[in-house]
């Protein structure tokens, strides 16, 4: 091989080994932001379909929240920092670029004499192992953003599911109103028919009447309720507060009662699923990677070059090839990079440990809340509610029959009418504690317990 053949070779070298580091990261890279361009296309098509949910006869709890977490802005503020993370693994794990310097003697530009020039192409290359660290670190930091953007999703969904069991009281409280303002009216027909036929007091009208417009009062203030929680729909939703929705369905489905022998698994879930424990993991694998990188900081880089200069006047010594290395020597500050690593990665360490120790807890407490709230609602539907209603029709007939105050009547339809919205109350709550054990089980509350991202 001739001397010619040598140096072109030289030259070629150190653009083959980064064109070739740098073909590998790339294709590492695009398999941490495929899984970002997936959810974001789910996302675009669960736009439309929950858009044309939107507008149907009955809002469907599921579609609602699925439409919240395709529109709210919190999301997409975290969905956006999910993306910055996985910009910056693209930005890791690569060579700098190679840099060029050329020089020329401006004196010998047109002179009697050949016109002198010299150029160096260098490029840096870290110590063995260094960029493949840079790259684990910013994929376990894409890894911490995406569990922050699901725990976000989690939050938001519980809030909209709330939201929607408030959406459902309302409703059903303005039908269970309306309805005892019709019977209260009848009832004070029937108490002005006993005064007039000499068998009721004077009083018993009026009576009615107060009642009635309480009633009447209570109707507003209800429909109040239900614009307030139609206006805070629709920020989750990214719409004007006045715009409609459809009405909430007519009942609400009892969830299963849980099996208590499932609480060791459901606690195993929680702490296996939820995002911000596996958050905080990510993290400490984040923090264990850095001190792994501090630690290689104690080794030198190369910095290769290759230059042609024209000043020297021997051709053989006019190409040259060199090496430039720092000298580690500060030791004390690489040595506090390790320690400081160290110490935030215990320090999410002990937090994914509390919050495993709290998502526990969560799923012990919602599963109690779940129960309890199931026992009072199916008391309210099998015992308080038929009771209340017989109480009523007692109290009428025996009023007509002229054997008890007018009084008794009206009680016993305040009392039907405190029981019934109690039952609304009840179904709600019962929804609220399923939603919360699945917040607690790392699920996503209002769409059956099912995924929505990927």
């Amino acid at each position: 091989m001739n001397l010619r053949a040598v140096r072109r070779t030289l030259w070629v070298v150190p653009w083959m080994v980064v064109m070739g580091c740098a073909s590998t990261r790339l294709e590492s890279a695009e398999s941490v932001r495929s899984a970002f361009d997936r959810t974001g296309a789910a996302d675009e098509r669960r736009h439309s379909e929950d858009d044309r949910a939107l507008i149907g006869l009955v809002l469907d709890r599921a579609a609602f929240v699925r439409a919240v977490l395709a529109r709210n802005r919190s999301i997409e503020s975290a969905r956006q920092g999910w993306r910055a993370a996985v910009a910056r693994v693209r930005q890791s794990g690569v060579f700098d670029d190679p840099t060029m310097t050329v020089s020329v003697a401006p004196l010998s530009i047109g002179s009697k004499t050949r016109m002198s020039w010299d150029a160096m192409v260098s490029q840096k290359l870290l110590w063995p192992g260094k960029l493949a660290l840079d790259e684990a670190l910013a994929s376990a930091e894409a890894d911490a953003a995406r569990s922050d953007f699901e725990s976000a999703e989690r939050d938001l969904a519980l809030t909209a599911s709330l939201l929607f069991d408030q959406y459902f009281v309302s409703a059903r409280s303005i039908e269970i109103n309306a309805h005892h303002v019709d019977l209260m009216r009848s009832m004070r027909a029937a108490a002005a028919v006993q005064y007039e036929t000499g068998r009721g007091s004077a009083h018993d009208p009026l009576q009615a009447e107060f009642e009635l417009a309480h009633m009447e009062h209570d109707t507003v203030i209800l429909a109040s309720q239900r614009d307030v929680t139609l206006a805070q729909m629709n920020e989750l939703l990214h719409r004007a507060p006045e715009l409609p929705l459809p009405p909430p369905p007519s009942d609400l489905p009892a969830p299963a009662l849980r099996d208590p022998v499932d609480r060791e698994r459901f606690q195993r879930e929680a702490v296996e699923r939820r995002p911000d424990i596996l958050g905080m993991r990510e993290r400490a694998r984040a923090e264990q990677v850095r001190a792994d990188r501090a630690r290689r900081e104690f080794l030198p880089d190369v910095t290769l070059s290759t230059a042609y200069s024209s000043f020297w006047d021997a051709p053989e010594q006019r190409w040259t090839v060199g090496l430039n290395f720092n000298l580690p020597v500060q030791v004390a500050r690489r040595a506090g990079q390790v320690d400081e690593a160290n110490a935030m990665r215990a320090q999410f360490e002990a937090d994914a440990s509390r919050l495993s120790d709290a998502a526990r807890t969560q799923v012990v407490v919602a599963l109690k809340q779940l129960e309890e709230s199931e026992h009072v609602l199916h008391l309210y539907e099998q015992r308080l509610v038929p009771v209340a209603r017989d109480e009523v029709d007692a109290a009428l007939a025996a009023f007509t029959a002229s054997q008890t105050p007018f009084v008794a009547v009206v009680d016993a339809e305040k009392n039907l009418r405190s029981v019934e919205l109690d039952l609304q109350m009840a179904r709600a709550d019962c929804d609220r504690r399923s939603a919360e054990l699945d917040r607690a089980l790392g699920r996503i509350p209002g769409t059956g317990g099912s995924e929505v991202a990927p």
